[in-house]
């Protein structure tokens, strides 16, 4: 499958999700960004592909991997399609100095890109067989994913301090410090904090200049959004309206979800790294 026949099933996706949303079907953004959470271990077209075949989908792998884990899937269901990368192992001739004066030639294998192709998936909805082992899930309680998101924080050099001034705003990002407002419960604190990281991370570089305000601040309420729903967290999505600020601008929109997703997936490997979806 040619890269043109890629972007194209990408786009139609996302036109899809503008579409739906410019229809006033603003539950449709709700499972994007929760496919996102679910399945970030995927590509962005791949999560666009997921979300738009199948959106309550979970968890998701191919027939093999299924088989392999005691599940099979069920006769007369329908294959959710992706895109599997080609990766193919080419010989290459590079040149070793073996001292001042002279060279040999070194043949290594190098592996690449040679295109995609089309591949059926399949949600654990669709199986049945044995159980999987269960992940972690939070439930609304943060304990544990709390101290990761704060040692997150640490780690990538911002500074992290509490304050009852800053009321009524529960977090502020200055660029390389944030402060969060004292007394939040645990999860509120935490979906902020995670809020203000998306901040830090998106728009503190030229985002900060090509982007509105209104933009960023929905950029930060969805990734915390998919965070917060990948380690199990209920939570209330400031995101329904999120389509409006882009006026059926589905470029806009496609650039935005990119760097959501980005930005959640280098949260979430940082916190929870055992949050993850079957491979397929």
């Amino acid at each position: 499958m040619k890269l043109e026949e890629v972007n194209l099933k990408t786009k139609e996706a996302v036109d899809y999700l503008v579409q739906s949303l410019e229809a006033g079907h603003s539950t449709v953004l709700t499972q994007y960004l929760g496919a996102m959470a679910k399945f970030r271990n995927y590509s962005f077209g791949n999560i666009m592909l997921i979300a738009r075949q199948k959106p309550d989908a979970t968890n998701v792998a191919g027939l093999r991997t299924w088989n392999s884990l005691g599940r099979f899937v069920r006769r007369g269901e329908k294959g959710i399609f992706i895109l599997a990368p080609l990766v193919g192992r080419k010989e290459q001739v590079k040149e070793k100095q073996q001292d001042r004066t002279e060279t040999t030639d070194v043949k290594e294998t190098v592996t690449q890109l040679l295109g995609f192709r089309g591949v059926y998936v399949f949600d654990i909805g669709q199986t049945e067989g044995k159980d999987l082992p269960k992940l972690t899930e939070v439930q609304g309680d943060v304990s544990g994913y709390r101290e990761r998101l704060v040692k997150f924080v640490e780690v990538q050099g911002i500074a992290l301090n509490y304050s009852e001034k800053i009321a009524p705003a529960k977090g502020l990002s200055y660029g390389g410090k944030i402060t969060l407002l004292s007394g939040m419960q645990p999860a509120e604190e935490f979906s902020t904090l995670t809020h203000e990281i998306a901040h830090e991370i998106l728009h503190r570089g030229d985002r900060r200049t090509l982007t509105t305000k209104q933009v960023r601040e929905t950029e930060a309420e969805a990734v915390a959004f998919v965070v917060c729903h990948a380690i199990g967290l209920e939570t209330g999505t400031a995101s329904n309206d999120y389509i409006q600020l882009w006026h059926g601008d589905a470029d806009l929109l496609r650039e935005s979800l990119v760097a959501v997703q980005q930005t959640a997936a280098v949260i979430l490997g940082g916190i929870a790294p055992e949050v993850a979806a079957v491979a397929a």
